[in-house]
C-alpha cells in the first residue's frame, strides 16, 4: 500500500518538475511503470497528467510576475528574446499552448502565456488536452509494443 502510494508520489513529483524550467524527464518514468504493471494505468496517467499541468501553471505564475524583474542584471532572458517569444505568442494566441508538451520550447510558451495575462481557465483547459494527450498516445504506443 505505501509502496504504491509512492509510486504515485514519485511520478507526480517528476511530472510536476518537468513541467517547470528545471531539466526533467517524467516520460521514462511513466514507461517504465507502464511496462512494469502493477498500477492502474488510468491513474498513472491522471497522476501524471495532473503534475504536469501543474508545473506548467507554476511557469504560468512565474509569466505573470516576470517583467518587474525584466531589467535586472542576472534576469535570464534579454530583452530581444523576450519580445520575440511575445510576438511568438500573439501571432500563434492560445492554441500555442497544445505545443507545451515539446521539451524545452513548452515551457517557454507556458511562461509566455503568463508573460500576456493569458486568463488561468484557458490556459489550464488547453494544457491539459496538450499534456493529457500525449501521456495518453506515449501508454497506447508503450502498451501496444508490450502486450
Amino acid at each position: 500500500m505505501i509502496g504504491d502510494v509512492m509510486v504515485y508520489v514519485g511520478l507526480f513529483a517528476a511530472a510536476f518538475a518537468a513541467a517547470t524550467i528545471l531539466p526533467m524527464q517524467s516520460e521514462a518514468i511513466l514507461v517504465g511503470l507502464l511496462l512494469a504493471g502493477g498500477q492502474s494505468v488510468f491513474w498513472l496517467l491522471a497522476v501524471a497528467s495532473l503534475g504536469n499541468v501543474l508545473g506548467s501553471v507554476v511557469n504560468w505564475g512565474l509569466g505573470r510576475g516576470i517583467r518587474r524583474y525584466r531589467h535586472h542584471r542576472w534576469f535570464p532572458v534579454s530583452d530581444t528574446a523576450l519580445e520575440r517569444a511575445e510576438a511568438w505568442y500573439r501571432r500563434w494566441g492560445k492554441w500555442s499552448l497544445l505545443a507545451s508538451w515539446l521539451p524545452v520550447v513548452g515551457d517557454a510558451i507556458t511562461v509566455v502565456a503568463g508573460v500576456l495575462r493569458e486568463p488561468l481557465w484557458i490556459f489550464v483547459a488547453i494544457v491539459t488536452i496538450a499534456k493529457a494527450g500525449r501521456y495518453a498516445v506515449l501508454a497506447a504506443i508503450t502498451l501496444g509494443w508490450a502486450g
